[in-house]
């Protein structure tokens, strides 16, 4: 006969809500019990009923993670800390990527309206642009990033302070000429607008004065883009003495460059990137950057949205996630 939640509980020593606990993720469950009920689980081979489970809680166990461009490496890394971490709560996640579109995060937000999905992880680009805003009804969501707002709990990485705090290590061996390539053309991403104002921020605490000429423009985040970008500069501008790119994968694409053009790293610049990615560590040279626990965003994220779920009606809550300057030999003096 097939195995039933009581079977479970009985084989683990919990009773059977602890067992739904552990199923739905909704209830936090210690370590010890969640893997005496995973164990009873297995060990008489019990399959929920989803279908059933459903009809009874009106979930469907299953959220959504929508990040702007899954085609980076720093959109991977989330994405897979996620999944990892919702497994272990019990959660199927299904992850779309908006491109940046505020008609695709509405769309979302429409199916966790209409319980298709129980909740979402959104990582928006554009306050101004995106779906989340006032007069919206909005179901259990949390916002990974810098856009700023009211609404909605949030996770993210103080991207001003991190960008001012690069800024000032590589000013440390007496650089003056510093620029910064990620500045985008027109339509600003609020990642961008704080990382810029976190540059602007440590120059003037050094005392050296704004140079237009020494801000980048590029027209997406990767590496082929800040390439192109570094690439178009050079022809017309002299080496500066540091460059700090808004991402790792810009900073890859900048190396590449430098090296084809002869430049030495850092002998003749200094490169610095920022999220750390793995691609990073094993650059030549190997990439300072800015670091912070992916995996910790992921648990906060997650542990946020649950509640969210069980009670919608507390107030916003905002997760900090501590970041550190990582110098490796891109920019050591």
């Amino acid at each position: 006969m097939r195995a039933t939640v009581k079977d479970v509980a009985l084989r683990a020593g919990v009773s059977p809500k602890t067992v739904s606990n552990v199923m739905n993720g909704i209830v936090p469950v210690s370590g010890p019990t969640r893997l005496r009920v995973e164990q009873a689980m297995q060990e008489l081979d019990y399959v929920p009923n989803l279908s059933a489970r459903g009809l009874r809680n009106g979930r469907s166990g299953v959220i959504a993670l929508a990040l702007p461009d899954l085609a980076t490496p720093f959109s991977a890394e989330i994405a897979h800390h996620i999944v990892e971490v919702a497994h272990q709560q019990g959660w199927s996640v299904q992850i779309e990527e908006t491109g940046s579109d505020p008609h695709r995060e509405e769309e979302l937000l429409t199916r966790a309206r209409s319980n298709l999905i129980d909740g979402l992880i959104l990582n928006p680009v554009v306050l101004d642009e995106s779906a989340v805003r006032v007069g919206v009804a909005l179901p259990p969501v949390v916002l990974l990033g810098e856009v700023t707002q009211q609404l909605a709990d949030r996770v993210f990485v103080d991207s001003f302070a991190a960008a001012r705090d690069m800024t000032l290590a590589l000013a440390k061996p007496g650089r003056r000429r510093i620029a910064v390539l990620g500045v985008n053309r027109g339509r600003n991403s609020a990642t961008a607008v704080q990382r810029r104002a976190g540059y602007e921020a440590a120059l003037e605490s050094l005392g050296i004065s704004q140079d237009e000429s020494l801000t980048i423009s590029c027209e997406s985040w990767h590496p082929w883009a800040a390439a192109e970008a570094l690439s178009q500069y050079l022809e017309g501008h002299p080496v500066p003495e540091a460059l700090f790119c808004f991402t790792d994968s810009m900073a890859i694409g900048a190396l590449s460059v430098l090296w084809k053009r002869g430049v030495r790293v850092p002998e003749d610049i200094a490169v610095a990137g920022f999220d750390d990615i793995a691609d990073g560590r094993y650059a030549v040279p190997s990439l300072t950057t800015v670091s912070f626990d992916k995996r910790r965003i992921a648990t906060e994220a997650l542990r946020l949205l649950t509640e969210r779920m069980a009670d919608r009606s507390h107030a916003q809550r905002v997760v900090t996630v501590d970041f550190s300057i990582v110098e490796r030999e891109s920019s050591r003096a």
